[in-house]
């Protein structure tokens, strides 16, 4: 009775899933989660009641930080369900493609097999970037093109140019989602102020990754109001629960939006003194550059340091069994003090 799609697929391997061992004395820098604890309260304890469909005061609230109509913004339940929204909505099983740019967020692969649609994979080029060329060559039945950016798990930030190339090749024929998780840390790279110039362009964000607020599970989809109408008939009666309302209109109020800001600062100053003291391992061969708040080292032998690193309970995450990134960990920026007993253990292991 199964579907065959699913009987038969690989399911994303969540940094939980990978490692369930929940002693209190490990260091996890393997989900990209903020190490600065972000602490509220609920303010309302009732809860018989369905929530509002699209919390009002919250899009009120995301639409001043984003600085974008009321009527471009969707709230999701993280920018998971924005992937999954999005696929749905747009996309016929019988023809509809989507493309997306390996090594990148496997999220993308995995609901598109759950929903049984086909995906093209482009890789990108030497530096991380899109290969347009290849990509201009492969659009023949793509409905959607997925773009991590800054992407996870290089770390790069795709340059601006090429995105608006992709933007105007695929004006009127194709949707280009563009997944900013990671984008407060460069947020300079943002592409909010081209929706109303591109009618093919989503947006998606998390409150899960600067924020400090992966447990919430609160995302937004940013597009034009067209298309906000549409997905609207598409998700969920009543998606987004009172408590992650309560919570992520706190997460958003001026003061809380400051004390994130000097987070992202906080993690950046962190990544940098880390990369700098990391250059003098040799037991690195490579550190990419990174715009988020984790790093992707190339070892000799990654094998060896990510298990003597778990003998140290610390978790990083395993990139190697991606065909372009052999040797690979990527790591999350933790407390200084986490960088600190990391830096401890990579340098034993230089000798």
């Amino acid at each position: 009775m199964i579907r065959k799609n699913i009987l038969n697929f690989t399911p994303y391997k969540s940094a939980r899933s990978l490692y369930k061992n929940n002693h209190n004395d490990l260091i996890t820098l393997n989900a990209n989660e903020s190490p600065i604890t972000s602490i509220f309260s609920l303010n309302k304890k009732i809860f018989n009641k369905y929530p509002e469909p699209q919390s009002r005061e919250l899009i009120n609230l995301y639409s001043k930080y984003v600085n974008l109509s009321t009527q471009n913004i969707l709230i999701t339940r993280g920018a998971d369900e924005g992937i999954d929204l999005i696929i749905r909505t747009f996309c016929n099983k019988k023809d509809d493609k989507i493309l997306f740019c390996p090594p990148t967020y496997d999220m993308y692969r995995v609901t598109a097999e759950i929903l049984d649609i086909e995906y093209l994979m482009i890789n990108s080029n030497i530096n991380w970037d899109l290969d347009l060329n290849k990509i201009k060559k492969n659009l023949s039945n793509i409905k959607i093109i997925f773009i991590c950016n800054p992407n996870n798990p290089t770390g790069n930030y795709i340059d601006k140019n090429n995105i608006i190339k992709l933007l105007k090749l695929t004006k009127d024929k194709i949707i280009v989602v563009i997944d900013e998780a990671y984008i407060e840390f460069c947020i300079d790279q943002t592409l909010t102020n081209f929706i109303n110039k591109y009618n093919n362009l989503i947006i998606l964000r998390t409150l899960s990754k600067a924020f400090a607020l992966a447990g919430l599970r609160c995302g937004f989809i940013l597009t034009n109001k067209y298309i906000i109408d549409i997905l609207v008939k598409v998700i969920a009666p009543y998606p987004i629960p009172e408590p992650v309302i309560n919570i992520a209109t706190q997460a958003l109020n001026s003061k809380n939006l400051i004390i994130m800001q000097n987070n992202v600062k906080t993690i950046i100053n962190n990544k940098k003194w880390l990369i700098k003291n990391l250059n003098k391992c040799n037991c690195i061969k490579n550190i990419f550059n990174s715009a988020t708040n984790f790093i992707l080292i190339k070892f000799h032998n990654s094998e060896i340091i990510f298990k003597k690193l778990i003998k140290k309970k610390i978790i990083v995450r395993n990139q190697n069994h991606e065909k372009k990134l052999n040797n690979c960990l990527r790591i999350t920026i933790g407390t200084f003090i986490e960088c600190k007993k990391l830096l401890f253990e990579l340098q034993k292991l230089s000798f």
